[in-house]
């Protein structure tokens, strides 16, 4: 086997999911990100029968538990951690086409194959539903059919958010909006930004240099827009400057 083909075939993701339980309705009913996910369009009463659709998955870091263009057979909800969604060339390429955590719903395909991967940035937690048997729920609770919808609309304004950033934006603009849509995902209005991800990441997701990421976040330290802290945790200090940086009125 020739050394090309050997990393060809190292730098694909590795696939891996741990077989897992069905969720007890208790659970569903104290789990801490349903109601910012589609399964708070679920009441209370009716949970057992979203928790028997639903089969906790344990994906390890480094691991791909979606596969671009592999049938289409289930959605995830991420109840922790953090994934990385890319879309891939045929000859190994990939570009990083935005982040996941708690409280994101994966795989709403328009067609019976993913248009995307998806790959574990840490340990990640999920619940993963069937399609078919997701279906039957859709139609017994109309508001999770709408729910989805409203999911799927959010992810079409996300898409054409990136290609304004990618298409106009300046490097600090792309920053300082990369670090504000983190922000608004986790809901924290501290100001407290964890980046598991690797310099790297985040460089192909803005379409950047690792380079140019790590002066502009220098730049910002010294502007005392952010504070950059222990386990790659940046905090904004700024919040209103960060927006208007970003907006592109600065």
């Amino acid at each position: 086997m020739s050394d090309q083909t050997t990393c060809e075939r190292e730098s694909r993701p590795r696939r891996l999911i741990l077989a897992g339980a069905h969720r007890q309705p208790g659970y569903c009913l104290t789990c801490g990100v349903r109601p910012r996910s589609v399964c708070s369009a679920i009441s209370d009463d009716d949970i057992v029968r979203l928790a028997e659709t639903a089969v906790e998955t344990l994906v390890l870091p480094g691991r791909a538990f979606v596969e671009e263009g592999a049938p289409a057979t289930d959605f995830f909800s991420i109840t922790s951690g953090n994934v990385k969604l890319f879309k891939a060339l045929p000859d190994g390429r990939r570009q990083i086409t935005g982040f996941a955590g708690a409280g994101h719903f994966l795989g709403l395909a328009v067609t019976d194959q993913y248009a995307f991967g998806a790959e574990a940035v840490d340990t990640v937690r999920l619940c993963r539903f069937s399609r078919a048997r997701m279906r039957h729920l859709m139609d017994d609770f109309p508001r999770l059919e709408r729910r989805l919808l409203e999911e799927a609309s959010n992810e079409l304004v996300a898409a054409q958010n990136q290609m304004l950033l990618l298409g106009r934006k300046t490097a600090r603009e792309r920053v300082a909006s990369f670090l504000l849509d983190r922000v608004r995902d986790m809901l924290n209005p501290s100001g407290d930004v964890p980046l598991p991800m690797t310099r790297s990441d985040i460089a192909d997701y803005l379409g950047l240099t690792i380079e140019t990421v790590s002066r502009t976040l220098s730049w910002m330290r010294t502007e005392r827009l952010i504070t950059i802290g222990k386990g790659h945790t940046v905090r904004i200090t700024a919040m209103e400057r960060l927006e208007s940086l970003a907006s592109g009125n600065s």
